[in-house]
């Protein structure tokens, strides 16, 4: 079935025999028509659905009231509560908001920013894919005028507005927790260290072995298990050490961390008197598991929050030799059943 056509001031003109330059001051409430045309102009656009193409407007006026959002995954708790913190605040400032997701894809992240610019966004707020290396898309925003910020996620080397976690020293809280519960060999699941977030969550692990007198161990060390399949491998090689680790950090996420549960279970592993747990980012699943997860809330609803309001303030900023701001948020370990060994 055709679709019917938009209706435009042009049809308004024309079945009123007016200038289209009259509909449009009409219904814009311009005090230049007369109250009898105005009242004919508006009867007229209501029978015929006549509604306001305000992107259109709004690029008329200098910019377009939106503000496109680049995520990784869009189901993930953290993610899905950034963007509602943006969203609700841009909703009182009378913004749009266009969501993407890469699916963890750098060339589908090339094609979200693309897409974004050719949108005519104001603003791109972006948390790269765990494949991004090359940040050239993301310096293609920047040259097309077009005000970026970066969250979690970030490319340090470029210079701009970026709301991040204190990830170093969450994890630092977050193994020296575990350390002070009893346990003396944790393990570390790593995410990839090209991204930032991973590099600082490994720093702050090794940070808590070192000031708590603990040996670095490479074997209970574990790359790039950033998802629950990899983390459920990772665990089943852990556990199968002839000196296994007696707690681990998975440092990726909550998921990686419901795989190391997993597993454990089914090796009939006891947690937490047996392997201490702790996951990242305070997912909804941890509160319910058994045993129930430790974790690291990361303020994601405030984040997003954080980063629309930090928009809307370099809005009003007309200083353009501001250095750009980064702002950093601490996060809060929530400690569990997983991590309560008994000493």
């Amino acid at each position: 079935m055709k679709s019917k056509k938009r209706t435009t001031i042009y049809d308004i003109a024309e079945k009123l025999n007016l200038n289209p330059s009259s509909v449009s001051r009409a219904l814009n409430n311009s005090s230049s028509v007369n109250d009898a045309t105005k009242k004919l102009i508006l009867k007229t656009a209501k029978e015929l659905n006549y509604t306001r193409n305000t992107l259109a407007s709004n690029l008329r006026k200098g910019h377009s009231k939106t503000i496109g959002v680049v995520v990784p995954r869009i189901n993930q708790n953290f993610f899905s509560n950034v963007i509602a913190g943006i969203e609700d605040a841009t909703y009182k400032q009378g913004y749009n908001l266009i969501i993407c997701q890469s699916n963890e894809l750098y060339d589908k992240e090339v094609q979200c920013v693309n897409t974004l610019i050719n949108q005519h966004v104001d603003c791109i707020v972006i948390s790269i894919s765990v494949e991004t290396i090359d940040h050239k898309h993301l310096q293609n925003i920047i040259d097309h005028g077009i005000q970026l910020i970066q969250f979690d996620r970030v490319a340090d080397e470029l210079e701009t507005l970026k709301v991040t976690n204190d990830n170093e020293q969450s994890s630092f809280e977050a193994v020296s927790h575990m350390i002070k519960q009893g346990y003396k060999r944790v393990a570390l699941l790593e995410g990839p260290q090209k991204l930032n977030i991973f590099r600082q969550r490994k720093n702050g692990y090794l940070r808590a072995l070192e000031e708590n007198g603990i040996p670095v161990i490479p074997a209970l060390m574990i790359e790039n298990a950033w998802t629950k399949e990899l983390s459920a491998n990772a665990t089943r090689q852990l556990l199968s050490l002839p000196q296994p680790p007696d707690a681990i950090f998975a440092s990726t996420s909550d998921f990686s961390a419901l795989g190391v549960l997993e597993v454990a279970t089914a090796m009939n592993v006891k947690v937490p008197e047996e392997l201490g747990i702790c996951g990242y980012s305070n997912e909804d699943f941890t509160e319910i598991t058994s045993p129930s997860i430790t974790t690291i809330d990361q303020f994601s609803f405030y984040m997003g929050k954080t980063v629309a309001n930090l928009y809307f303030q370099e809005m009003e900023n007309t200083d353009t030799m501001v250095v750009p701001k980064i702002i950093s948020i601490k996060p809060k370990l929530i400690t569990r059943s997983s991590t309560q060994k008994t000493i």
